[in-house]
This record gives structure tokens, sequence and C-alpha cells, in this order.
């Protein structure tokens, strides 16, 4: 009998809050070891947090599927998918195994020496507030190294299954770093489908109908990738993109792809060699938002009564200015893409047409619209930009390229649409040129996470971050894939400040480069350790930027 199956079985019957008696190291059979992270101290508590690490002899894997920082996320991202099949043949076990995306998770990791550690949920057994000890050793004496058993370690029967799941994920991210020397700034691979069951469930359509992508000849591009060779599809150039189309012909399915694309997929998905820039940012309007400090005036001037906006806040942004905010906050943290969907667009941020100029001068306007800057961003700062347009032909005057969506297939039809641009409109330029950002430096008190005197970051869906005594509305951070994504980005939050990287002193772009630092390679989810227990996955310096940006106490220094 071993010493957790002892300890077990003396305090069977003992009231519940002593597992937390349990919290520490225990060896468990066949070879594995066991953490006890958090004990419950009551039945209807949030479920204690164990934590199983394989040796990497005993896991079995070969080198060449962990030997690369890229490779351990990806065999982890495959593990942990396997570990969440396995635990669900028990309901007192819960493990975060994500959706489509592969991200860095708190619910696996692969050690640089091959070793694997899965942290999970355990509802500990309890009748009428009573340990059940024979139960709770059934589940972590017994359940735990079943799983350990069958899905961290090697098995020979698999073998062709993991590997081809790490092939697919490190093929992703190095056309993903690949795209700036091709002077592109997406890929779309042909054969890829793009088309999502619904609006709340993320796995590929099925059934009849489905047209896989193929690229336009004109936008052709053959890339060669370490494990599938070489592979054709779209190349989006860098510059300004149009994308254009009748309605449901597939305009924002392929924007929805490619704002997915800073995230590698799993095999199957349809995405798996849908790539974008990872400092790609997708941008809408999003009335009510807060608005801190931030300098508008390329898209915001003369507002009534006077106000200036060079330094514009409001607790109560409208879809125009909340925008424009959000634009020029992306590009103050470093973006080299912008994604934009006019449904989801301020239509009066966007465009302002010959006849509306007509009939309200300039001097009576306050907004620029996008359209005039949109080169500039450009030329003059490097940020490139893929409008889902429509609506407005005047798009057309400025696009670098244009691709026709007909039927789910895709038509370069630039040549098309410099004819049609040159037929004279009568509307006006109201901009030269975008000016730039102005640099912000938090406050990093005003970002406490603390509640009561504990850190306090917690998600409400995708759509919510708890971060101290602040709830923060995410709904707009369209690039947040689920629950724990959300916690990630506020424990990078937390970071910022408890590391001091956010001083007063820095601009928020020089503490995301540190945060950067932190976050990089297999260090990214032990950086984000120690202060939460539960799952997470680690964010980009986007989506934590942007929930910072949404934090109503957030005070800024010009």
């Amino acid at each position: 009998m071993g010493e957790l199956e002892r300890e077990l079985r003396r305090l069977d019957g003992a009231a519940y809050g002593r597992y937390r008696g349990l919290v520490g190291e225990w060896e468990l059979p066949g070879g594995f070891a066991l953490r006890v992270v958090r004990a419950q101290a009551d039945p209807y508590a949030p479920p204690a947090r164990v934590a199983v690490r394989v040796r990497g002899e005993r896991a079995g894997f070969p080198r060449e599927l962990w030997d690369s920082p890229v490779r351990r996320r990806a065999l982890a991202g495959w593990l942990v998918r396997r570990a969440a099949r396995e635990a669900a043949r028990e309901s007192a076990f819960h493990v975060d195994a994500g959706g489509q995306e592969v991200l860095a998770r708190s619910s696996c990791t692969v050690g640089d020496d091959g070793s694997v550690t899965l942290r999970l949920g355990v509802a500990l057994p309890g009748p009428r507030r009573r340990i059940d000890g024979r139960a709770a050793w059934e589940l972590l004496g017994e359940g735990l190294p079943w799983i350990a058993e069958h899905a961290l370690c090697h098995d020979g029967e698999r073998a062709a299954e993991a590997a081809g799941f790490v092939a697919a994920v490190e093929d992703s991210a190095v056309l993903r770093e690949r795209l700036p020397e091709l002077g592109l700034v997406a890929f779309v691979a042909d054969g890829a489908l793009l088309p999502r069951r619904s609006g709340a469930d993320d796995r590929p359509a099925r059934g009849g109908g489905l047209v896989p992508f193929r690229a336009p000849e004109e936008l052709r591009v053959t890339v060669d990738l370490p494990n599938a060779g070489a592979v054709t599809g779209m190349g989006v150039p860098a510059g300004v993109t149009l994308v254009v189309g009748g309605g449901f012909h597939g305009k924002s399915t392929l924007l929805r792809a490619l704002e997915t694309g800073v995230w590698d997929h799993v095999p199957g998905d349809g995405r798996e060699r849908v790539v974008a820039h990872r400092d790609t940012v997708k941008i809408r309007a999003e009335d009510g938002r807060s608005v801190c400090r931030v300098d508008v005036h390329a898209f915001v001037d003369h507002l009534p009564g006077g106000a200036g906006t060079a330094d514009f806040s409001t607790p109560d942004a409208s879809g125009s200015t909340s925008q424009a905010a959000s634009l020029c906050e992306a590009v103050e943290t470093g973006a080299r893409v912008l994604l934009i969907d006019e449904d989801t667009a301020a239509s009066n941020l966007m465009i302002r047409d010959a006849r509306m100029q007509a009939l309200v001068a300039k001097e009576r306007e306050p907004l620029t619209p996008l359209v005039d800057s949109v080169r500039s961003l450009h030329r003059d700062h490097g940020v490139s930009t893929v409008l889902v347009m429509g609506g407005s032909g005047d798009y057309l005057d400025v696009a670098d390229r244009v691709v026709m969506m007909d039927d789910y297939r895709p038509y370069d039809v630039t040549a098309r649409a410099r004819e049609v641009a040159a037929v004279p409109t009568g509307r006006r330029a109201e901009a030269l040129s975008f000016p730039g950002v102005t640099a912000r430096r938090p406050e990093p008190a005003s970002l406490d996470a603390s509640a009561r005197g504990r850190t306090r970051v917690r998600a409400r869906g995708t759509d919510h971050l708890v971060l101290g005594e602040n709830e923060v509305d995410l709904r707009a951070v369209e690039q947040l894939v689920d629950g724990p994504h959300v916690v990630g980005v506020g424990l990078a939050v937390e970071l910022l400040v408890r590391r001091g990287h956010l001083d007063g002193q820095r601009t928020l772009a020089e503490a995301l480069d540190l945060l950067d630092r932190d976050l990089a390679g297999p260090g990214g989810v032990a950086a984000l350790l120690g202060v939460h227990d539960d799952d997470f996955a680690v964010p980009r310096r986007h989506e934590v930027a942007a929930a910072l940006n949404r934090v109503r106490a957030l005070r800024v220094r010009r």
C-alpha cells in the first residue's frame, strides 16, 4: 500500500475539509508523480487542482517530437486532447483540451527533457460532507495512472497520429513566420475548407455543397514547408487588400479564417494552412467602450464645443470613436495587419461619399474616414489592411488588390476594379496621410489584479474578464478563443504589473516587448503559473493590450 492510499484510508469518514491535508507531492502506481495543488474545502466548491507528471524516459516519445518549442507545444496539444478523451470516462475529471486552435495551455506541457505534465480538475467525493477515502483512491490512485498510461505515454499504434499532429502544427508556424520574407500578410492554402458549422460551433462545416478553397492564378504562391513540402495557395500581399462580392458568397468567412490564422489549428480543421501575420488584429466598432487618453485626431477632430481629440478620453464611446480608438491603439502596440469587416464597422468612419460631402461641409463634420488614410498606414507606417466591403466602391480607389468572392470561390478582379475606379465620382480626399500615434504610459496602480488582498483573475466565457475589482468587457476582442484564453490575458496583465514592466515610465509598447520575452517559447506557461492554478492559455500581446485598454479604471500618462 502506497503512502497516498494509506492517507486516504486514514481520512475516510473525516470532515470534508481535511482533504486539504493532501496538498503536496505523492507517488502514484506506474511510476507517475502526483502533485495536489489545491484541495476542495467543500463538495460544492470548485474542483481540486492536481498535476500528474510523467518523466521523459517513462513517457517515451521520440526526441523529434519535442526537440523545439513549436513541437513541444504541438505534442502537448495532441496529448491533452487524448487525455481529455480518457478523462471523459469519469465525470469527476475536467481537462481543458481547448478547441480547434493549438495554443500553449497550462493543462498540458512538455518539457525540454521530454517529460509531460497534465494539470486538471478533480471533484473529490464527499457524501454528506464526509471524505470517501475509497472513492478518492479510485480517482487519484487508479483513475489518474490510467489516464497517464493511456494518454501521456508513447503508444506505437498511435505514433503516426502524434507525428502527423506535430508536423501539421510545425508547418503552420513555419508558414506564418515566412510571410514577411514573401511580401505577404496572409496565406490560404488550396483545398482549405473555411466555413464553420455555426457561429457557436467553430468546427468545420459538414455536408454536401462545401467548396474547397482554390487560389486565383494571379495570387497563387508556392511555399516549401518542412513536412508537407511544396504547398500552393493564395498569398495576400502587403498593402491594402479589398475583399468584395455579393452577400452570402464567403467574404466574411474568408476574413474570419484570416482572423483566426494567427493561431495554429488541429489537423482536420480545414484551416491548418490558413495563416496570418502574427501581428494581425481585427478591428470593429464598439458602442459604449471606455477610451483613455488616445490620440484619435487622425479620424476625429473639431468636436462640437471645441473638445480636443489628440488626447481623447470617454467612458462611453460611440461606434465611430470606439473604432478610431481601437485602430490607433492597435498601431500603438505593434499591429502590422488590420482586418475590418464593414458589417461590424462604423460606416461613418469608413466612408463619406461625394453626395454627403456636398450636403455636409467638411468644417461641420468631425470625422475623417479611413478610406483617406488607409494607404498612408501602409506607405508611411508599414501597416497593411484587409477590408471586407460590399457597399462602398470608393475603396476601389485605394486598394492595391481586389479579391471577389463568388460562391465561396476567390477571383482577382483588380484590373476590372481599376477600370471602374477610373470613372470619377466627384469625391474629394479629406486627409493626405495618417499622422501616426502617440505613445502612452499606463499607471500600474490602475491595473491592480487584487481584490481583498488576493489576486483575482476570472473569465466569464470569452466575453468578460474579471481583473481584481474590475470587470472588463471583451465582446469586441474577436481573436480570443475561449475562457482559459481570457484568463491568460488577465494573468498577463497581472504579470506586467508584478514584474514592473509597467512602471509608469515605460510606454505600453515597451512593456509588451518585455512581456513577449517572458512568454516566448516553453517558458510562457511557467511565467503565468504560480498566482493562478486554474486553466489558462498563453495570449498574444495584442489581446493583452486590448483588455488593458478596456479597463475602465485605467490611467495613463502621455
